[in-house]
Parts: structure tokens; sequence; C-alpha cells
């Protein structure tokens, strides 16, 4: 993997990223070749119409990141990838239409944009039906010895072994712990060069995955193995790295503190994010006050009680603060005002309540929150008070989560589906605290962008 802005890219994502941008100014190009060449006009020279080729391929390329068209499933199934494909091209294309209104200049003729669409269509869908395979194979993936047979190896074990993995296992070293559980790891006793045994496994990483690592960490070996170049890994980093959330099964206090992230120098960050807040949701509250209106009157009309709601929640440092919602439960859905979890098919859920919540509309008078500076677009999803009663009680670290600001949408509900138990929240709880600690305007940026994909192929509303 690549970091970029602090977030994890797998090598075979952006070498496919490089070539989709190749490929989709290469078809603006031929659309606008063809098309001048069948009106009989003169061919100038590429280099003048860069803003307009730039145009199509930034638009199409942000809509194919939107709907998820660089995910794992898009490299193993051809069939998943046209369908993406065909998603980002509408999408782009709409853009493209609303760009072009807006900003004349950068305009292509709508006969034009025709042949370019149709070229990149095509083109994609080829690139990943020859490269697919290839790329989600394992010519990209790094090789790595682990060092430990216990159970923590095991957990590297079954993360190697799932479709889209970016790593392969070239051997695991048994270092004499206790609970042995990983079948075939080489004793270390019968290795006499540790470093040689992984050059020859041809490794590029070793990663320790020791059970107990005091006075067991063979630190010789390591810069050994260090000095040769391959890369030495600690597992809760491994896992951060190849998961996109803090494991914390095997973090612990001190790898937070001395591990990179939960910079300080956000000041200059901070401030475009408050920017973006308040345009964006001044323009969001305008464009979708008739669907609130809309939806509010449909509500009203189902069932008995107010069409939006009041609701405390937990945002920064702690603070209580209240969202406005619209209504998708029955007036009586909680009794005596006390928190109970949603259930999928919740039977309190309304009618009206099931669709906006699949699509989100429930969600948009939060805006306001998001306008006053309570919330933001993007952080962890604020809780009711009584939850994170609860949840810190029970999970490790769940109050480090309010460091940063609450949003409307976060790298938890992009990355798992919607979730109404401890268990649950343990595992929303590991993406937002990989979130805190590698915040930066491109990981924003990227949540938003992907949050489109959550809103057009729902998973796990309730």
């Amino acid at each position: 993997m690549i970091r970029l802005f602090k977030h994890y890219v797998p090598y075979a994502v952006l070498l496919l990223g490089i070539v989709d941008a190749m490929l989709l100014m290469t078809a603006a190009e031929f659309g606008w070749v063809i098309r001048a060449r069948q009106i009989g006009m003169t061919i100038e020279p590429t280099a003048t119409r860069i803003p307009q080729l730039l145009a199509f391929a930034v638009a199409l390329q942000i809509a194919l990141i939107a709907v998820g068209a660089y995910s794992v499933a898009s490299f193993l199934s051809l069939r998943f990838a046209a369908a993406r494909l065909a998603v980002a091209i509408l999408l782009g294309v709409s853009f493209l239409s609303i760009l072009f209104f807006l900003v004349p200049p950068l305009a292509l003729w709508r006969s034009n944009l025709a042949y370019a669409t149709l070229i990149a269509a095509v083109m994609l869908v080829v690139v990943r039906a020859l490269l697919g395979r290839t790329l989600g194979g394992d010519t990209f993936k790094r090789r790595i010895i682990v060092l430990g047979a216990g159970q923590r190896a095991a957990r590297i074990g079954a993360l190697a072994a799932l479709p889209g993995a970016n790593v392969v296992i070239a051997g695991f070293v048994d270092m004499g712990e206790p609970n042995r559980v990983v079948d075939g790891a080489v004793p270390r006793g019968t290795i006499a060069n540790l470093a040689g045994h992984v050059v020859d496994h041809g490794a590029s990483e070793v990663v320790l995955a020791l059970e107990e690592r005091r006075n067991a960490l063979p630190l010789k070996d390591l810069l050994r193995v260090k000095t040769t170049g391959v890369m030495v890994s600690e597992i809760s980093s491994f896992l951060e790295r190849e998961t996109g959330r803090i494991d914390l099964n095997s973090v612990n206090p001190s790898w937070l503190i001395f591990s990179d992230g939960f910079a300080s120098g956000r000041m200059l960050s901070s401030v475009f994010k408050r920017a973006f807040d308040i345009g964006a949701s001044l323009l969001l509250l305008l464009l979708t006050l008739p669907i609130i209106l809309i939806t509010a009157l449909a509500i009203k009309l189902e069932s008995t009680g107010p069409a939006f709601y009041r609701q405390r929640r937990v945002g920064l440092y702690n603070q209580g603060f209240e969202i406005v919602k619209l209504r998708s439960m029955r007036q009586d859905a909680e009794v005596a005002g006390k928190a109970v979890w949603a259930d999928k098919d919740d039977p309190r859920v309304t009618r009206i309540g099931r669709v906006i919540r699949k699509v989100r509309i429930d969600e948009l008078p939060q805006t306001w929150a998001v306008l006053k500076g309570e919330m933001s677009f993007v952080g962890p999803r604020p809780e009711r008070p009584q939850f994170v009663e609860q949840l810190e009680r029970q999970l490790p670290y769940y109050a480090e989560r309010h460091m940063v600001k609450p949003g409307i949408t976060g790298w938890a509900q992009i990355n798992y589906p919607y979730g109404a138990s401890i268990e649950d929240a343990r595992h929303k709880l590991e993406y937002d605290l990989y979130y805190a600690k590698n915040y930066s305007p491109f990981l924003d940026l990227l949540i938003l962008l992907q949050t489109l994909r959550v809103v057009l192929w729902p998973s796990g509303a309730r």
C-alpha cells in the first residue's frame, strides 16, 4: 500500500485509477477528433483542449470513486464492475451537463460528449476485463513473514485469506509461544538466520504478532531484518494499514501514544473544514427544503405526532447538543423516553420511515446542527447520552471518539452497516478511531464521495 495524505491506498487501486485517468482523457480526445472530422472542422493541437479534456476526465473519475468502482468487488467480478461503471457514467455525465451550463468555456459539444462517453464506457470495461484479475491477484500483493503462531498470527492468516486481501503470507515463524494455533509454523530454533529466511522467502515485510512481547522480542534478529531493507511492522500498525481501522484486540495505550497520528497541526484544515460546512449546509438546506417539507407532510398524513423530533446527543469534548430529525418511528416508539437500540425490521418504524431511512432523508434536518457548528458533515456519528455511558464502560478508548466533532456521515458509516449492539458499536469505534488518528481533508473528501455509494446501495439502514 501507499500512504496518501495519511490514508492508505492499495497499489492496485492507485494503478487502476491512473490507467482510468489516462483512458478518460484519451476518450475525450477521440470523441472530439471523431466529431470534428464528421463536420469537416480543422483539428487543432490537443494542448488547446486540455481544460475540456480534464473536465471530462475529472468528473467521471470522481463519479467512479463515489459509486465504489475501485472496491475489492470490482477487481473480482466484471459484472459488479460493469454495473458500477454504468451508474458512474450516468452520474458523471449529469454533473458535466450542469458544469457545462455554469462554465461554458469548459463545455464539450453534445455530440462530442456522446462519443467520448461511449468510448470511455467501452475502454473502462475492457480494461477491467483484461486487468481486473491481475490487479486483484497476487502480483501487487506484499509477501509477508509473520512472527508468531498464536491467536494474533492466526488473525493475520484469516485476513490474508479474504478475497481482495493486499498481502500474501510467505510463512509463519513459531517464536515459542505456549498457545500455538497456527499449523505449519516453522520453529524459530530451526532457523539459523532469520534475515536470510525472510529474504529466501521473497518477503518484503515482517509482521510481529506475538501474544506476549515482554522478554520475547528478538531485537537482534529484527534489526538484521530491518537492515536488509525489509519492512518490520507491529501487528497494530499492520492491521490499521490493511483494514482501515484501529484493531481494539491488539492495540495498547503506548502504541496510540507513540504511533503517527492525532496531529495537532490541524488549524488550517479546521478552518477549511468549517468554511466547507457552512457553505455546503446552506446550499443543502436550500436544495432539500422541498424534499424535507414533502416528507414532513407525508409523515403527518400517515401517523399521529409531530413530523420532526429533537434528540439529545453527545458531541465534541462530551458536550451535549440536540439534533433535529424527521420522525421515522411511531410516536410511542420509546416508552418514558428510555433509549432503545433499533432492531432489524424494527416494528416501530413506519412505512414512510422505512423509505426515508433507506435513502437517509430523515438525516437531512441535521444539516441545521452543521450550520450552527455543533456537527460537521464528516465525523463520528453522535450517540445518545444513555448509550455513551454504557459504551464507555464496556469499550476501551470510546471516549477518544469525542475528541473530534461528530458528523452526519463518517468513516464508520461508509465501511460498516448499521448496527444496534455493543459488538456493532465496537466495530464502529475501530473505524472512528482510525478517522480521528488519520484525519485529513483528503479523507473527508473520500468519505463524502463514498457516502453517495451508501445512499445508492443502502446497506443495513434501520
